[in-house]
């Protein structure tokens, strides 16, 4: 077919037609590795042959060729037009898919007016880049039109440039830096993917490979190093070479050649993902530029600094800041480098003065002013929901757990065990875990208490049974700083008892002690002991009579001190008061009874300056009244100090099934408690609930969190996050749970 009249000839774009020497050859490159054109280097380069690429895969003509007779000129002009190359397509000459532009994949995803939804910049080490958001993966894309304006075919021969800085990778987790998807087809028709040492480059073949996709791979990559790399990927037919960081070429020759037309009609490049969060790449990005027809590595590799060597970048990742044309402000704002430390919270000393630490579970930024961590910017947390973190296997049933941390050692949880031998033992948190550290002899251990007088540090075991030689006695360890462990300071005789309260009024330290029963006497008396510093000892000093007391608890309210216990059981009921003292001259005088069921433990708490009492209610019996429905569905209370009347009053009730413990804890400012529920009467496999302050509402339900025979919980902070971790009294096995934040 003839070309109509008044059409233009593309002379410059058809091989072979046009001498090297005229004044348009675009496509008259020397040859680079891998037969692709060199891109950069100027075609009267005398070191390489001028070579013109022909249509064909891997096939090179020549220049200064003899030229053409002007009949086999005509000729092959005609055949040309007569294909439908040379006509023109909506109005725009047709151009080969192998025009050497850059084609920068990274500036379409940013919008020249600012930053596109998902993205955040940032910048490490001097340099700049995007990171990019989980939750918008689809909002990272963009029609492969957009770069492919004048063909709708995936260039034949190409190099990829990719400036990237790489997070750690989980092992078996694949991270994607682009693909090109059809819009109808969940298959990568190109794309690159990064694996921990591996990088994979994928494509799809159809008329060569049935449909199916092909990985070529490139073994022992190692770029998770918190530094910035530059990759190109050369592609040519069969061969495929990788240089990282201008070091030696990594070559792979591969069965199935890269298609020679693969189609991207309606198909869309992805930044980052594969159209969905699986595989989102974690890291900052920098620069992704294909670059058709052309090896880049001529091009990146003389620069000085090759891990900065750019085709092209998106302006927001620039050098000099852009500045808005209004006011002095940036235009794209960006973290800039500078010192900070992350990790666990590191020492601050005179040589870490004016360094930053930031405490990434808390997304707090703190500054060292030479002894203190000062907090400079620290986000308000909120709890989104619970997971499992950690399954302790414990010695035996555990009745009680003290989580604790000794200065310069590290955070522990002493679980207090029902079984002797092996007794009860201490975990250390290492490595993001509890681990076994220490075993300690106990005998039917009920609880811990972890506490300090001056530098001396201590941990008081509440024993319920006797020992093997008849003698019933609970223990306190003193701490041996030579030998990194607990060791014996002092028995005291106890009788069955539940739980040690340690506390300071007017600068004496004092341990209270729960005694449960005697024999089957549930009415004796507890007692409080006071450190002698002299013999370095705890002495007597006031007994309060209890009964089948489990809990003590210890708080102040302004310059009063007071101490309230938990009665759940005087031999014939559980209906009985427990009650709260108050210290004055020299002694713990009664301020106040309060009617409970089987209490078993009191929480003290505060939300801004309302104080609250909050009751565990196990059980309701009393032998002379008729048998309810069930013992176990009973209200766990909830007072709040009443400053005019001088009293605690019920601020609300909550349904419990044998409640065992309470637990304040905040988030940001966020309040909340959990209750641990052990018995419904018909199954220990209860759920313990988180209850959230919600103002006038009072505490609201929010998790369900399932337990087994949960009898405490603990909640504790460590620089990876919050947790929680509850006891069982029916399973040899506690549980660590991890609260997630928003």
């Amino acid at each position: 077919m003839l070309p109509a009249p008044g059409a233009v000839l593309n002379w410059t774009h058809v091989c072979g037609l046009v001498a090297c020497g005229s004044a348009e050859p675009p496509l008259c490159q020397p040859v680079g590795r891998m037969g692709l054109a060199a891109s950069g280097a100027s075609p009267l380069d005398g070191a390489a042959q001028a070579q013109c690429p022909k249509s064909g895969r891997g096939g090179w003509t020549p220049c200064g060729q003899p030229p053409m007779s002007a009949s086999l000129l005509l000729w092959a002009v005609l055949l040309h037009w007569a294909s439908g190359g040379g006509l023109a397509r909506g109005g725009r000459t047709w151009q080969h898919c192998t025009d050497l532009r850059p084609l920068d994949i990274l500036s379409e995803v940013v919008p020249a007016g600012g930053l596109a939804r998902g993205l955040r910049v940032f910048q490490v080490q001097g340099m700049r880049g995007l990171q990019l958001a989980a939750a918008w993966p689809r909002a990272l894309g963009f029609p492969a039109s957009r770069l492919f304006v004048h063909c709708d075919r995936f260039p034949e021969e190409f190099s990829i440039i990719v400036t990237l800085r790489v997070l750690d990778v989980p092992t078996k987790r694949n991270e994607y830096v682009f693909t090109l998807m059809a819009e109808e087809s969940p298959s990568v028709l190109v794309g690159l993917r990064y694996a921990p040492s591996k990088l994979h480059f994928l494509f799809w073949s159809q008329e060569r490979s049935s449909g199916w996709q092909t990985r070529v791979t490139f073994r022992n990559i190692s770029l998770a190093d918190s530094r910035w790399h530059t990759l190109v990927l050369a592609v040519s037919g069969q061969s495929f070479s990788l240089t990282v960081d201008c070091s030696s070429p990594k070559d792979v020759v591969v069965e199935t050649p890269f298609p020679a037309s693969l189609s991207v009609k309606r198909a869309r490049f992805y930044l980052g993902n594969r159209r969905r969060r699986k595989g989102l790449f974690t890291g900052l990005l920098r620069q992704l530029v294909l670059l058709p027809g052309a090896d880049a590595t001529p091009r990146i590799c003389p620069a000085v600094n090759f891990e900065a060597a750019t085709l092209s970048i998106p302006a927001v990742l620039q050098d000099v800041p852009v500045k808005s044309a209004s006011n002095e402000v940036l235009k794209y704002p960006y973290e800039t480098d500078m010192k900070v430390t992350l990790g666990s919270r590191p020492p601050c000393t005179k040589q870490e003065k004016a360094q930053f630490w930031f405490n990434a579970p808390r997304r707090g930024l703190y500054l060292c002013d030479g002894s203190t961590w000062i907090s400079m910017l620290e986000a308000k947390q909120r709890l989104d929901y619970v997971e499992e973190h950690q399954s302790l296997v414990t010695n035996s049933e555990t009745m009680g757990i003290e989580v604790f941390t000794i200065p310069k050692v590290g955070l522990f949880a002493a679980t207090a065990n029902r079984y002797s031998p092996p007794g009860s033992a201490v975990y250390k948190w290492t490595d993001g875990k509890f681990v076994p550290y220490q075993n300690i002899p106990t005998y039917q251990a009920q609880s811990w208490k972890y506490f300090t007088i001056g530098k001396k540090i201590f941990l008081a075991v509440a024993n319920f049974e006797q020992n093997d030689r008849g003698q019933e006695f609970s223990v306190i360890y003193k701490w041996s700083h030579r030998k990194e462990k607990f060791i014996t300071h002092q028995r005291i005789t106890t009788h069955s008892a539940r739980d040690w309260e340690a506390f300071v009024i007017e600068g004496e330290a004092f341990l209270a002690v729960v005694n449960h029963r005697e024999g089957n006497n549930h009415n004796i008396d507890s007692v409080i002991y006071r450190w002698n510093p002299r013999t370095g000892l705890f002495e007597t000093n006031q007994t309060i009579p209890t009964s089948g007391a489990y809990d003590w608890e210890f708080f102040t309210i302004g310059p009063y001190s007071f101490l309230a216990v938990a009665n759940t059981f005087n031999g014939t009921s559980t209906k009985i008061y427990s009650h709260i003292y108050i210290w004055l001259r020299g002694s713990f005088q009664l301020f106040q009874s309060i009617l409970t069921f089987g209490a078993a433990d009191w929480e003290v708490f505060h939300i801004g300056d309302r104080v609250f009492l909050a009751v565990a209610n196990s059980h309701s019996y009393d032998s002379g009244m008729p048998v309810p429905s069930n013992f176990y569905a009973i209200n766990s209370s909830i007072y709040e100090l009443n400053v005019t009347a001088q009293m605690f009053v019920k601020f609300q009730d909550l349904l419990t099934y044998s409640a065992l413990d309470w637990e304040f804890f905040s988030m940001g400012d966020d309040s909340f408690l959990v209750v641990a529920n052990s018995f419904d009467g018909f199954t220990f496999s209860v759920n313990s609930i988180i209850y959230r302050w919600q103002g006038y509402e009072g505490f609201v339900a929010v998790h369900h969190l399932p337990t087994v025979g949960c009898r405490d919980w603990e909640a504790f902070n460590t620089t990876e996050g919050s947790y929680l971790i509850y006891s069982s009294a029916k399973e040899p096995l506690s549980k660590v749970l991890k609260l997630k934040t928003t």
